[in-house]
């Protein structure tokens, strides 16, 4: 209601933003996306004050580099672990303490151990009796994911066959068309969809002892199964249930009583990292199948416990020794990555400070730019979230 163009209000919004003079001891720097994949700027977040001071049109290093350089007065950077930012801080202030985030320490660590399960993927298969697939024991569904799996595979073994030559990765790009990320992957060891089977959360969770029951009783029907589960309140739709009851039927018909799929990767590190008192009677016998099949993913296990445990408890003596012991296993390239991290994840261990407030104010940066749908530009959404606060 008020007489005054779209335009006017903008010019407004834009000459409102508020500079502060404050000098900055505790800040927290992390990137986010004007597009993700594409294009990419930085936020600065006084961890003090709990407040944004600075938005950066990239995360390029002599970006951040000369933004730091003009603060000389901060003694402490919290940072993720990628090395852009590390390097910068580096450079510009080189007395300052540098602190990894904790949140993304954590990560690190569990997606180091998944990394661990698909390396260990053809010794699990065979200690679990699942080298062979017999597709006639498939849904449809699950016969699609074994045939991608399958050229998955073929792909993967050309990809090593070439690298085992000695072909530069270059090479190998030009000659199978996969991308760079992909061929490094699978030349260290893991590569991209190694499972088989996709791994989903199932909304049928909470209603696998109603459908045991029911089962156990007779009721064999899918359509008159998922009636039932409608009535008890379940929403999802008919086609879940059916697909359940048909890999029940064909499992049970199984003459070898072997399962028929071979277990996602995520599902194994879930079911080893999970307490032993709440898995069931056959997820407890798996585990220990695995267990005794490859102690080397056991010992794995128990050095990503230690690195969790260091982080909660804020000890650092003996991240030394961890580094060393971890060196040696399949944790290999993650205990590099954090004896050329050390002092920063020393400092994220003992420190009080982390990004977790920096990954709430980029949080607020996206609910702000998608309120102007996505057509912000920097200097409105400097304007918006440094002159509102």
């Amino acid at each position: 209601m008020l007489p005054v163009s779209k335009d006017t209000l903008l010019r407004v919004v834009r000459r409102s933003v508020v500079r502060r003079d404050t000098p900055l001891n505790v800040i927290g720097i992390d990137d986010w996306a004007w597009k993700r994949g594409h294009r990419y700027g930085t936020l600065i977040c006084d961890l003090e004050r709990r407040r944004i001071v600075d938005l950066l049109p990239d995360r390029e290093t002599a970006t951040a580099e000369a933004w730091l350089a003009a603060h000389p007065s901060i003694t402490v950077v919290a940072r993720d672990r990628g090395g852009g930012y590390s390097r910068a801080a580096e450079r510009a202030l080189p007395g300052a303490v540098q602190v990894a985030d904790r949140w993304h320490l954590m990560e690190n660590a569990s997606s180091a151990f998944l990394l661990a399960v698909r390396k260990s993927l053809q010794t699990i298969r065979q200690a679990l009796g699942t080298t062979m697939i017999d597709v006639t024991l498939l849904t449809k569904a699950e016969l699609r994911q074994y045939e991608g799996f399958l050229r998955r595979q073929e792909a993967n073994a050309v990809i090593r066959a070439l690298a085992d030559m000695g072909t530069p990765i270059k090479e190998i790009v030009r000659r199978t068309g996969h991308s760079r990320q992909t061929i490094r992957q699978v030349v260290r060891g893991g590569g991209a969809r190694t499972d088989a089977f996709r791994s989903r959360m199932s909304s049928l969770e909470p209603y696998l002892a109603r459908l045991d029951a029911d089962w156990s009783t007779g009721c064999h029907n899918g359509a008159e199964l998922w009636r039932r589960l409608k009535a008890e309140g379940f929403r999802g739709g008919l086609r879940v249930v059916t697909e359940w009851a048909t890999r029940r039927r064909r499992s049970e018909s199984n003459p070898t009583g072997r399962p028929n799929k071979i277990p996602s990767a995520r599902t194994i590190a879930h079911l080893m990292t999970f307490g032993r008192d709440r898995l069931s009677k056959d997820e407890a016998i798996t585990v220990a199948t695995i267990e005794e099949a490859v102690p080397a993913l056991v010992a794995a296990r128990d050095r990503i416990d230690q690195f969790h445990a260091m982080i909660r408890r804020r000890a650092t003596i003996h991240l030394d020794e961890w580094i060393s012991c971890a060196a040696d296993g399949l944790l290999s390239s993650f205990a590099t990555g954090i004896s050329t991290d050390r002092q920063a994840v020393a400092a994220a261990i003992t420190e009080p400070w982390s990004n977790g407030q920096t990954e709430g104010q980029i949080t607020k940066l996206k609910l702000v730019k998608r309120q102007m749908y996505g057509r912000g530009k920097l200097d409105l959404l400097r304007a918006r979230l440094l002159g509102a606060a």
